[in-house]
């Protein structure tokens, strides 16, 4: 009987380069522009940013060739706007790391207890929506400010950005973030020097209970409800049912403590590559779709060793053109959780108090908004349901 011959590797390799380029392009600028707001230097961002791509590799790499499922990992996107919302209040560097750990330590424990994963799934759609887009305003409401600040630069970035959002949107944000340092490059004398070196810089963690609270909890909670559950749920769409849950989260909870010890703040299964090495696109037999997602983290690899000359050019831009990009970058994200949040009727005063608190950005007791926003939610939600009609007699 004559052998069937495989299917090439063309089409996994290539959704693994895409599921990589893209998920790196669409957020790398967040993250550099998230890890500086709580106390990076250029350097311990490129450290950041190298060791998130190095534990997305080593995870992705693992994982798929052992389960033989395509498991694609990637940086917490709505975790770095939650850094950059708490730009000022981590005090330093070390004790925003403290936080990474922490979230880190909570996701580890989530995998090992199924109770707490549960309870974690249980988190009110509406509240967690609304959490998210909490963090994200700020951020999204920078491109505003740029156009005041400089209307040329800032007008001419969200263009780019627009335009090629419609025609090649994998390249959007980086074409605006090109403009954004050609602008820069045009108002300041001289070139930057490039480190081309990449480098892993160790960051000491430092216990602050405030910072640790009021960034480690929320971080935990954006990751999972934002990023974890939803990247499950489009692997199981998908048809691929025997997701490992508990390994898969111990895995990412132990990548995210060792990124979190150079400066990165928290790595996830990702719910947008999923949709790109788990579909048709990554091949016709589901079985052999775990190749893209070694090849995505081989992508991430390359694109990690390349951390320190983004790193320096992203720094060398003006911090205000840094951060419109990134909000253009996060307007889908943003719109994604007001739906999200807006979407049960019967919720939506829960919906808003939460949104409401957590993008005001006032502190008390030291503890940030995104904490009392979640525990408004949490709250208030039992409160806000519809009473249930009285039993006939």
């Amino acid at each position: 009987m004559a052998r069937v011959p495989r299917p090439p590797l063309t089409q996994p390799l290539a959704a693994g380069a895409v599921a990589a380029v893209t998920g790196f392009a669409s957020s790398f600028v967040l993250v550099l522009a998230g890890l500086a707001a709580v106390g990076a230097t250029p350097a311990q961002a490129a450290s950041g940013l190298l060791a998130l791509c190095l534990v997305q590799c080593a995870l992705a790499v693992v994982l798929s060739r052992w389960t033989r499922l395509p498991l694609s990992f990637v940086w917490s996107t709505p975790g770095a706007a939650l850094l950059v919302a708490a730009e000022g209040r981590a005090g330093s560097l070390g004790a925003a790391v403290g936080a990474f750990l922490l979230s880190a330590l909570l996701v580890v424990v989530t995998g090992a207890w199924p109770a707490l994963a549960r309870l974690v799934r249980r988190v009110p759609t509406p509240v967690a929506g609304a959490l998210l887009a909490g963090v994200l305003l700020p951020l999204c409401l920078a491109p505003v400010s740029a156009v005041r600040a400089d209307p040329v630069a800032g007008l001419a970035v969200a263009a780019v950005w627009l335009v090629l959002r419609r025609v090649r949107r994998a390249f959007a944000v980086p074409a605006a973030m090109l403009v954004a340092l050609a602008f820069t490059a045009a108002a300041l004398p001289g070139t930057a020097t490039l480190e081309w070196v990449p480098r892993l810089v160790p960051v000491a963690p430092e216990l602050d209970p405030s910072v640790v609270v009021s960034l480690g909890v929320p971080l935990y909670v954006v990751t999972m409800a934002g990023q974890n559950i939803p990247g499950f749920t489009i692997l199981e769409t998908l048809g691929h049912r025997r997701v490992p849950t508990g390994r898969v989260l111990v895995g990412a909870g132990l990548g995210s403590g060792a990124a979190a010890v150079f400066g990165g703040h928290a790595v996830n299964l990702s719910a947008l590559a999923a949709g790109i090495i788990a579909g048709p696109g990554a091949g016709k037999d589901p079985s052999r779709r775990w190749i893209a997602a070694v090849a995505g983290g081989a992508g991430y690899l390359v694109l990690g060793l390349l951390a320190a000359p983004i790193a320096g050019l992203v720094g060398s831009t003006d911090p205000v053109l840094v951060e419109a990009v990134a909000g253009l970058a996060l307007l889908d994200s943003f719109v994604g959780g007001l739906v999200s949040a807006l979407d049960d009727a019967g919720q939506r005063v829960t919906a808003a108090l939460t949104f409401v608190v957590v993008a005001s950005g006032v502190s008390f007791a030291g503890v940030g908004s995104a904490f009392w926003g979640l525990l408004v939610g949490l709250l208030v939600f039992p409160l806000a349901r519809p009473a249930r009609p009285a039993a006939s007699a």
